[in-house]
């Protein structure tokens, strides 16, 4: 008698053992900021052992950038610093974003300059073609960090966006649109121009005060800002799985009635009503010159 031909998953379902049932395949590991904040821990640490130069100059993208006071290529200007012993410098993060494709992400936090915190410093982070993270961009403005949770502090997370807006390129371009509208919209009213954009779990910063966590908090730091500001986007880059992008610029605007000048960066996340800013930051021009440091 000819015995019927047995299927594969038929097969493979007899030989199991009584009771036993197929093993499902593992679910990925979720993605989290844990790698961003790694890097910017050994940053840190680097700072410390190696100085600040040699620290910057090992941790940087060969294509970072710096604000002195304009946008310039980090490596460039860093490398033609002399290599002295300069002051103690600390940092640590204390919040931090990832792309869901886990290639680029941020983490901010303060710092201290011989023991004294004088501010909170801002860190865009790529990952490499051969696994290791750079920056993209390092700095920040002068401001409050006395209520700033310690460097033993857990991170605060910005949760890992769902959707994407597609391939990088085509992220960018509506990174780049939505970048417009808002600061053609800041050239009649910045406060508003924000507000429909920034997301509570974002963070704004730019003044002496310490950076404004939540809804409730923006208008006050925005206000600072005056009512008109004139920017001019400049550059930026989408990560590869089109959730996550930075951008920077210039800025120009007049507060109390003196006129004042700077450079803005960016975070955009991609969301279910669009690209959403998680991130702004204006550093006032001139900065200190020399700028190795956070900030």
């Amino acid at each position: 008698m000819i015995r019927p031909l047995l299927s594969l998953g038929l097969v493979l379902l007899i030989a199991l053992p009584a009771g036993a049932a197929p093993k499902k395949p593992k679910a990925p590991a979720p993605v989290t900021p844990a790698p961003v904040i790694a890097a910017e821990r050994a940053f840190a640490a680097d700072g410390l052992s190696m100085g600040i130069k040699q620290s910057f100059l090992k941790h940087m993208a060969d294509d970072a950038i710096v604000f002195q006071p304009e946008p310039v290529n980090a490596r460039q200007a860093i490398s033609a610093q002399p290599d002295t012993p300069g002051p103690k410098l600390e940092w640590w993060p204390i919040w931090a974003g990832i792309s869901a494709g886990g290639d680029m992400g941020f983490t901010t936090g303060p710092y201290a300059v011989n023991g004294t915190r004088r501010g909170f410093y801002f860190t865009v982070w790529k990952k490499q073609a051969d696994g290791s993270w750079k920056w993209l961009y390092d700095g920040g403005p002068a401001s409050s960090a006395k209520e700033a949770p310690g460097p033993d502090s857990t991170p605060g997370l910005l949760p890992v966006s769902k959707l994407s807006a597609g391939d990088p390129a085509t992220a960018f371009t509506g990174v780049q649109a939505a970048e417009t509208a808002l600061n053609e919209a800041a050239a009649s009213d910045a406060t508003a121009a924000y507000q429909s954009v920034l997301v509570c779990e974002a963070r704004v910063q730019g003044s002496p005060n310490a950076p404004a966590q939540g809804c409730a908090a923006f208008k006050a730091e925005l206000a600072t800002r005056g009512k008109f500001i004139a920017f001019k986007a400049l550059g930026g880059e989408a990560s590869q799985s089109g959730d996550l992008a930075w951008t920077y610029g210039e800025a120009d605007w007049a507060h109390l009635g003196q006129k004042r000048r700077g450079f803005y960066v960016r975070v955009w996340q991609y969301r279910a009503e669009g690209w959403k800013l998680v991130f702004d930051q204006i550093v006032p021009a001139p900065p200190r010159t020399p700028q190795l440091r956070k900030g």
